[in-house]
């Protein structure tokens, strides 16, 4: 049981469990990509730990970039996607791999592909470390999903609950009250 301001949170999903995870992404991504130089364009700030340790087993040329947005305030999506850091790069005839951390209703998902769809882009795919396919209200597919997890709010392995928890090395949800 950890605490991190106001809220207790418990350990519901090991480091040894997210290792796997990001393996088992990383042997599909090389393989879709053999031969290929994506873009791995990571969200920020949650995706930063699962982006390193994925494009650190990506075995090609590839470059990486990062917009920034958030949807969060405490431990509720507020339903509106705040872009904190736009793209600034060249998209045309790019592969693009966009990397979440996590993926719950699709909300960040939609702005992304809107943001990428007129830059004239060859393909994207979506990979993210975490899926909440009870949440997800959108019809993007999800190419690469590490683990699917139930609806709760969880901290840890870049995961925040108001800036606290990114450095957690597993995963901690809320615990509810009795």
């Amino acid at each position: 049981m950890i605490r991190l301001n106001d809220l207790s949170f418990e350990e519901s999903i090991s480091e040894k469990t997210i290792t796997e995870a990001i393996e088992k992404i990383s042997v599909e991504i090389n393989a879709a990509y053999a031969g290929k130089s994506p873009i791995f364009m990571v969200v920020l700030n949650g995706a930063f730990r699962f982006a390193s340790e994925l494009i650190s087993r990506f075995e090609g040329d590839c470059r990486v970039e990062f917009v920034k947005m958030s949807s969060y305030d405490g431990t509720e999506s507020t339903g509106e996607v705040l872009t904190h850091m736009a793209l600034d790069f060249d998209l045309e005839d790019q592969e693009i791999i966009i990397v979440e951390d996590i993926v719950d209703s699709g909300n960040t998902l939609e702005k992304l592909v809107n943001m990428i769809a007129g830059g004239g882009i060859a393909n994207y795919s979506i990979a993210t470390l975490f899926f909440k396919p009870e949440a997800y209200t959108k019809e993007y597919k999800i190419h690469y999903a590490g683990l699917e997890i139930p609806n709760d709010f969880i901290v840890g392995y870049g995961l925040d609950y108001n800036g606290l928890g990114r450095n957690l090395n597993a995963i901690y949800k809320l615990k509810k009250t009795d």
